[in-house]
């Protein structure tokens, strides 16, 4: 295996996905001789399946929202959402024929509704100013001299490459959807550079459950339902919306949004359920109320007939058989015990929490180099000089929207302005 030096550059970016992308664009606009090194055969490839093709971009809301939306603090991020915000990626985009949408529910895209849209468009604009590629490039160590960062060593088909770079902006990911190419490479880079690792966790990723209960139940969607985290048999938090039961569990955007804590309290041997309160908007006064009045109204029918009143016929059966009522006694039969026992289920279904599905299907990971270990004003490493962290691989994290995109695309553009901003003043 032969060793073959490099161009020296003056930022080397590690990664190709969006936050290695925009950092890579913005430190060769600012004219730097930037080369981005990405171990997959083409660069953006989580992106690419992002809001399921459609690339969700970004999050149409102010700053207070976000905060509420990042973990575990989002205070970390204020120079860098100052720094490069929403409208600043839309223009950015803009500029490269991509005109956007903003949804009802904020979620940005492109009009286009096409993330390889986004993805080329970010190409483009690297290319415009002269950014170097180099695709099938494993990074294997970062070169250190003198407590400073001063160049890669990484692999390409057999041929060992080292480049020397004044600057190196680590742009990993995480390891969430290894197929693209996230496999957690650049937490062993940061340790190399003497960071600690906050442990890597699966987040936005389904939850498996006890029992057989959801296979049955698989391929039904529940609108509008209220899902509580509960651990050790305290009610933690609750998320609102759409979720979907799977053979191997819990699924859809408000069990998605509740999974990273689900998953820390697992790691953490804590005992985890999801409760689900079927009609959050019917408190439990009003659903009796409603439950006598039908059964007054529908006595003569099927107690079966009548539970689908109130929930969609796929529960029926399974929460007839949980409450051992028979579904073909009429309903004025139906006691009042067992009313308040449909009732319970109704407002209150329990599902003990197993685990998870893994980084395979995790959309995003939590966890990663610490806050503390990093300088806010410019993402510069403080364990090491010319060392700079943007995206996934910092230990910042958000609810599904878009969040986590501009979080990469923030830190990223930060992390780029700040490593030319140095080099031009140290020449």
């Amino acid at each position: 295996m032969g060793v073959i030096k490099s161009t020296t550059f003056d930022v080397a970016v590690i990664g190709g996905g969006p936050a290695g992308l925009i950092a890579a664009g913005r430190a060769a606009q600012l004219g730097g001789k930037v080369v981005l090194l990405e171990k997959m055969k083409q660069p953006g490839r989580k992106l690419l399946i992002t809001g399921n093709g459609r690339c969700n971009i970004s999050h149409a809301a102010p700053l207070s929202t976000y905060f509420k939306n990042i973990f575990p603090t989002g205070r970390f991020l204020v120079p860098a959402f100052k720094t490069f915000f929403i409208k600043d990626l839309i223009a950015l985009l803009a500029e490269q024929g991509v005109a956007t949408t903003t949804e009802e529910d904020n979620r940005i895209f492109p009009e286009s509704n096409k993330a390889q849209d986004v993805l080329h468009a970010l190409l483009r604009w690297g290319s415009n100013h002269q950014v170097t590629i180099h695709t099938q490039t494993q990074v294997r160590e970062l070169v250190l001299d003198d407590n400073s960062v001063v160049g890669i060593r990484a692999l390409h088909e057999d041929t060992e490459i080292l480049y020397t770079a004044r600057q190196v902006i680590l742009c990993t990911g995480g390891k969430s959807y290894p197929a693209t190419g996230s496999t957690g490479d650049g937490y062993l880079l940061a340790r190399q550079a003497g960071h600690s690792i906050t442990e890597p966790l699966p987040a936005l990723v389904p939850l498996t459950t006890a029992g057989d209960l959801t296979r049955k139940l698989q391929g039904l969607a529940l609108q509008d339902v209220a899902a509580s985290l509960w651990v050790n048999g305290k009610k933690n938090l609750t998320e609102f919306g759409e979720l979907l039961f799977a053979h191997f569990g819990l699924t859809g955007p408000a069990i998605l949004s509740l999974s990273r804590f689900a998953v820390d309290e697992l790691h953490k041997g804590h005992k985890v359920e999801v409760h689900l309160d079927l009609l959050p908007d019917v408190d439990e006064e009003k659903l009796d109320s409603r439950m006598l009045s039908d059964l007054n109204v529908h006595g003569k029918k099927q107690i079966d007939n009548i539970v689908r009143l109130w929930i969609p016929s796929k529960l029926v059966p399974e929460l007839l058989t949980l409450t051992a009522i028979d579904g073909k006694k009429e309903g004025h039969q139906l006691s009042a015990r067992e009313r308040r026992n449909i009732l319970r289920y109704i407002k209150d279904w329990t599902f003990e929490i197993t685990g998870s599905r893994g980084f395979k299907e995790a959309m995003i990971t939590s966890g990663g180099v610490p806050t503390h270990e990093i300088d806010c004003m410019t993402m510069q490493s403080d364990r090491i000089h010319n060392l700079y962290f943007a995206g996934e691989v910092i230990d910042q994290d958000a609810k599904t929207g878009g969040y986590n995109l501009q979080i990469a695309y923030s830190t990223a553009y930060l992390a780029a302005s700040s490593c030319m901003e140095k080099l031009k003043s140290s020449n």
